[in-house]
């Protein structure tokens, strides 16, 4: 089998405006390829650019996707290794748009095996309940938000903090006095808070009873992890900290961190994921499914990786609840609730809507 072409597309989503710590959003700025083989088959795969962590944009991404692809002309994509070790030979990091072309070389080779992915990956269908996440608000209009999200039955709330300090205290104390206790909460700062407010901060929310606090302080300072870890009342999850099995085997080395979040559009895609994974698994660091702003494309190869992996305990499966205005997804992942399931097709699972990428800037190679 032969690599003969690969369809490249600005997979831009609007969305209503949603708020972290590090900016603003009104696009999912996505890049969606095809790459097409000898056999027939078609591999899909797809990033979610996060300029403020990853350090990549739509337009680089965009860009970059080219020289992969010119790259690739025929060449086996069924050796998943050699492929991916040519693009890090091309560009150091540049994570996020090498996952789009891992996710599609899996899609691939599970659709040449005949199998679903998570079946390929050695996995079996197991029940996954993702969170949903409230973005960064007024303290009040965030316990509104999580008022409507429990009347829709859901049972575990992301919450998004790291703006100030003070006020995110009065946002969970909010938010856990409008939907009572039985309903579990979870906090993420995406690098908010300094390393001398950090602590501070989890003492003050302890009363509250979070789940978990993702990543309180910038990456730079991962060297505080250690000490914040061994102080802190509420457990912390390493996430824009880890990109790399590397970065995971350093933290775990350290002690600095009680968890880790896996993301394809850090990791590169599920090739290194699953190196992360067992290196967490190896080490009863427990690790989370999460992800940008992806579609229920990239969504769908992350089910399948949540049902494959059993060390991931956490799902952070709602990507593309977060405001998106339009779903051109035919197939992949479905929601009943927050409950996420999926079928046995081979590979993926799921596909774009041709009439919906005809309108999209995009390019062939």
């Amino acid at each position: 089998m032969k690599i003969i072409k690969t369809e490249i597309y600005k997979f831009k989503i609007p969305m209503i405006p949603f708020t972290i710590a590090t900016g603003t959003m009104e696009y999912a700025q996505n890049i969606l390829i095809k790459i097409h083989t000898s056999e027939g088959i078609i591999g899909y795969g797809e990033c979610s650019a996060f300029p403020m962590i990853v350090g990549e944009t739509q337009t680089s991404c965009y860009q970059h996707a080219k020289d992969f692809a010119a790259y690739w002309i025929s060449k086996n994509p069924l050796a998943i290794a050699d492929r991916l070790k040519e693009l890090d030979n091309i560009i150091a990091g540049n994570y996020t748009i090498k996952s789009a072309f891992d996710i599609a070389l899996y899609d691939i080779a599970a659709k040449a095996a005949n199998q679903p992915l998570y079946a390929f990956l050695g996995g079996q269908q197991k029940a996954i309940e993702s969170d949903l996440t409230i973005g960064i608000d007024t303290p009040e209009n965030m316990a509104k938000q999580a008022i409507e999200f429990k009347e829709k039955g859901v049972n575990v709330i992301k919450v998004k903090l790291g703006k100030d300090p003070k006020m995110d205290v009065d946002r969970i104390k909010q938010i856990r006095a409008a939907i009572g206790d039985q309903i579990n909460i979870r906090i993420d700062a995406n690098q908010g808070w300094s390393k001398e407010d950090a602590l501070t901060v989890l003492q003050n929310l302890a009363s509250f009873d979070i789940e978990f606090c993702e990543q309180p302080m910038h990456k730079y300072y991962d060297d505080y992890l250690p000490a914040l870890c061994a102080a802190s009342p509420i457990p912390i999850m390493a996430d824009e900290s880890v990109f790399t099995h590397h970065d995971a085997r350093k933290l775990i080395a350290n002690k600095a961190c009680h968890l880790i979040n896996i993301k394809f559009s850090k990791s590169g895609g599920i090739h290194e994921a699953i190196k992360i994974h067992d290196i967490a698994k190896e080490n009863n660091i427990a690790c989370m499914m999460g992800g940008m702003l992806e579609s229920r494309l990239a969504l769908s190869a992350k089910m399948h990786f949540a049902m494959a992996k059993c060390n991931i305990k956490y799902y952070d499966m709602d990507t593309c609840l977060l405001g998106h205005l339009e779903d051109p997804i035919i197939g992949g992942v479905q929601f009943n609730g927050m409950h996420l399931s999926i079928g046995d097709q081979p590979g993926i699972g799921a596909e774009v809507d041709q009439t919906y990428l005809s309108k999209l800037e995009h390019c062939i190679v």
